[in-house]
This record gives C-alpha cells, sequence and structure tokens, in this order.
C-alpha cells in the first residue's frame, strides 16, 4: 500500500514543498505477533507419549450426529481401521487438535499464513484480507481441511474455516456444515524463556452439536536446532510391493 506524504522542507532558509511515497506495510499484525516458526504440543492429555484429541468426551451431541456417528462405528466395527490407516490426514479440526503428537510449522506472510502439520504433511492456507487471490465462493468445493479466512485484530489472529467435507471418521466429528473459528495469540513465555502459543478453538454445528464447542489448544516453540521431517505414509507400502516383485522375478 502507497500513501503520498506532503511535507514542507526548510533548507538553507527557503521552504520548499516535496512529495514523498512512503510505503506502509498492509501486514495488520505487530512484530510481537509474529508467530512463523515450529511448534511443539504443550500441555494436554497424554497417551503413548504422544497427544490424544482435546475433543471432549461428552460433547453435545444431536440426535442427527449420534446417528450419523453410530452409522459410520457400525461400518468399521472390528476392522481395526481408520483414515490414518489409509494415509489420509486428520482434516479439520484432528489436524489442529491432536496431529499425534507431531509438531506443526507455521510460514507466516502479509498475505498467507501457511500451517504444515508434520503428521500427514496436512496443510492449511489462512488467506489474509491482502491476499491477491480472488476467490469465487461458488468455485469452492468441500475438503478435509475447509477454506480458511484470516484477519488481525490487534495481535490475534482469527481464523475462520468453511466448506468442509464431513468428518465422521474423526475424533472431532462434524457434518459438511460446520464452521470453525480460531482464536491465535503468544501466550508468554515458559519456564525456559520459549514462547507459546495458544488457540482458542470453537466449532459450530448445527447438525451434530446443539451447541457450540470450545476448547483450547497450547504450543511451545521447538528449540531452533529443531526441524521438520518429511512424512511419506505411502513410501513403506510402495517399497514393499517392489520387495514382493523383486522376489517374484527371482523366482521365475
Amino acid at each position: 500500500m502507497y500513501k503520498e506524504l506532503r511535507v514542507r522542507i526548510l533548507s538553507w532558509g527557503i521552504v520548499v514543498s516535496a512529495v514523498l511515497i512512503v510505503v506502509v506495510p498492509s501486514f495488520a499484525a505487530a512484530d510481537d505477533s509474529d508467530l512463523s516458526g515450529i511448534w511443539r504440543n504443550y500441555g494436554g492429555p497424554a497417551i503413548g507419549g504422544g497427544l490424544r484429541s482435546l475433543w471432549p468426551a461428552e460433547a453435545p451431541d444431536t440426535e442427527e450426529g449420534r446417528r450419523r456417528i453410530a452409522e459410520f462405528n457400525a461400518l468399521v466395527e472390528g476392522t481395526g481401521m481408520t483414515a490414518g490407516a489409509f494415509c489420509v490426514g486428520s482434516g479439520m479440526p484432528g489436524a489442529l487438535l491432536s496431529s499425534g503428537g507431531y509438531p506443526m510449522e507455521i510460514i507466516q506472510r502479509p498475505e498467507q499464513i501457511t500451517i504444515i502439520y508434520e503428521l500427514h504433511n496436512e496443510t492449511r492456507r489462512i488467506y489474509l484480507p491482502e491476499s491477491e487471490v480472488e476467490i469465487n465462493e461458488s468455485d469452492l468445493w468441500p475438503t478435509r481441511n475447509g477454506y480458511s479466512r484470516g484477519r488481525w485484530e490487534g495481535d490475534t489472529l482469527i481464523v475462520e474455516t468453511t466448506h468442509l467435507k464431513s468428518g465422521v471418521d474423526q475424533r472431532s466429528p462434524h457434518s459438511e456444515q460446520a464452521i470453525i473459528i480460531e482464536r491465535y495469540y503468544l501466550d508468554g513465555e515458559d519456564g525456559s524463556g520459549r514462547r507459546l502459543l495458544t488457540a482458542e478453538v470453537t466449532v459450530v454445528d448445527p447438525v451434530f452439536y446443539s451447541e457450540p464447542v470450545t476448547l483450547e489448544k497450547n504450543w511451545v516453540a521447538a528449540d531452533p536446532d529443531v526441524r521438520m521431517m518429511l512424512y511419506e505414509c505411502n513410501e513403506p507400502t510402495w517399497e514393499d510391493y517392489l520387495q514382493e516383485r523383486h522376489e517374484a522375478l527371482l523366482i521365475q
């Protein structure tokens, strides 16, 4: 964003007029609200060294929500199969709430914030008002992570996610009508001086829940030498196939 700024300059006793072109950053967040970096789960209920979903055990389910969940459970009962077993990512809000205890990385730009969850390499793009991407609502289609738009209110990032696929196979099940609202803000430091990040998450879904479901997720900044790893879920299957083909050719 550019602004013209007209000033009067006193030079050697002579007053002259000048026009300065000042670049005014359109990034609404202050410097101390830079969320960039790698973040690890902080606190919360742990299971097997990881972090389970923070979804409440007794959510305010509607009758329709309970029916859909029971229908899905009957479909997979006894198989031990989950979406993750087929290398399908958690989707929202599951990726945000647990990610199996894996870290996430935030890449922050004035027009877009990108969140990468190490589990399944799930990627979210949060489009800010400064984005040059023109989105026509009619061109959007439901996905597991949905479509996210964000804005800054002071030092707090507000994100609204819509256009979600039905997520009945998640620990945080929801319908295709769900809307997820996140409020991210830096929340001080831990005892070692590492930054803390908090997200207040609200899921609104009239099909599955009689009232909004609200919870809180916390992260701590990873140490400087920590990096994200590649999570390639399908690779072992491909390698097993090649080994089987190799052994079959040796037999011939």
